[in-house]
């Protein structure tokens, strides 16, 4: 949604993951939508702002393979992600 504050929430949370993460921001259409856009170029992990990040800081993690969702801290955000695309530990669980 563009407004109650939201994309300005996304963007200083996108701001602090781009340096060290390929990011993209998307703020059109439907969450469903935007989920199946970013399915389709391969994203293995949207994280979706919504109210309750306004109250609790806390947003949505959605795994692209298995659809499963987590609610998490932005102040883990950026360890979390880093734990789900860390190459290292990927070719471990080979």
């Amino acid at each position: 949604m563009k407004k109650d504050g939201l994309p300005e929430k996304a963007r200083a949370i996108i701001d602090g993951l781009k340096l060290s993460h390929n990011c993209q921001y998307d703020e059109k259409d439907s969450i469903g939508k935007r989920y199946r856009r970013q399915d389709a170029i391969g994203t293995p992990y949207c994280i979706t702002v919504d109210h309750d990040t306004m109250t609790n800081d806390t947003v949505t993690i959605r795994d692209r393979d298995t659809m499963q969702q987590e609610r998490v801290a932005i102040a883990d955000l950026d360890r979390i992600v880093s734990e789900k695309v860390d190459l290292r530990k990927l070719l471990k669980e080979l």
